[in-house]
């Protein structure tokens, strides 16, 4: 099990939900959380809540120029590096021919591509050192597409095979790579993903908490893990549906498709 006493945690989307959480919650175990997001009022707010040192960047996933800009800051700031939490990213539940192509991309460019950008920027220095760990926060949407999410579903299966073929290549190179699978979870992402609040309201007993989500994944960042999945009942459903996918697809429509 690794200490997170000291170690330079650089977390995006830090403005908000479970990535505002785990920043406090990373502080209060001696780390050095560094806060990424695109507002910086957002992020002057969420820092107002950690307890001990931080680092404050304002930074557009979307933006090559802008993200190698940003990790040079910080690189030049601290002096390393030693985890990459990876959690930009946008959901938003429509038909598939209710959305637009531009939306695709755009989901796409945010939820996939912006982790290939950042990770981009931290893997030359991590091999340099021989260590480092990676963390990418995909969904459960990775692993089971559902009705009314074909774009969103599109990019966490995108960031799971990024991260498994990621996690391959750089095995033993000192450096971890982990995927993160979340249920839903009580945040604001709903107020994109579904306005209307039909799909919370039909999923209310599986939601979790963002403080029982940021915690895990401390917790994985404490234990090196390479990937969880949440709420860990789900988990054993996943094993079964990839022994059945097609079987488990007609038996569990009417469960799942609740968009």
């Amino acid at each position: 099990m690794q200490q997170l006493k000291d170690k330079i945690v650089v977390i995006t989307g830090a403005s908000s939900g479970i990535g505002a959480i785990t920043a406090r919650m990373l502080s209060a175990k001696g780390a050095v959380p560094v806060l990424l997001a695109r507002s910086e009022k957002k992020l002057k707010e969420t820092a107002a809540g950690i307890p001990g040192v931080f680092g404050l960047y304002t930074c557009d996933v979307t933006d090559e120029s802008e993200v190698a800009r940003v990790f040079t800051e910080i690189l030049a700031a601290y002096g390393r590096i030693d985890i990459l939490l990876n959690n930009a990213g946008y959901g938003k539940f429509a038909g598939f021919t209710e959305m637009e192509p531009q939306e695709f991309d755009d989901m796409m460019d945010v939820n996939y591509m912006g982790i290939v950008r950042c990770t981009k920027a931290v893997v030359p220095h991590m091999l340099q050192r021989g260590s480092g760990q990676i963390v990418n926060v995909a969904s459960m949407a990775g692993k089971i597409g559902t009705a009314r999410s074909v774009a969103y579903t599109a990019t966490k299966h995108a960031v799971l095979g990024f991260t498994n073929a990621l996690r391959q290549e750089l095995r033993k190179s000192g450096i971890t790579v982990s995927a993160v699978n979340p249920g839903p979870i009580a945040t604001d992402f709903f107020k994109t993903a579904d306005p209307s609040g039909n799909y919370q309201k039909n999923v209310a007993r599986m939601m979790m908490t963002p403080e029982y989500v940021s915690a895990r994944i401390v917790k994985l960042m404490e234990k090196r893990k390479e990937e969880i999945d949440l709420p860990g009942i789900a988990g054993f459903g996943i094993r079964l549906y990839g022994l059945f996918p097609r079987l488990a697809d007609k038996l569990t429509y009417n469960a799942m498709n609740r968009k």
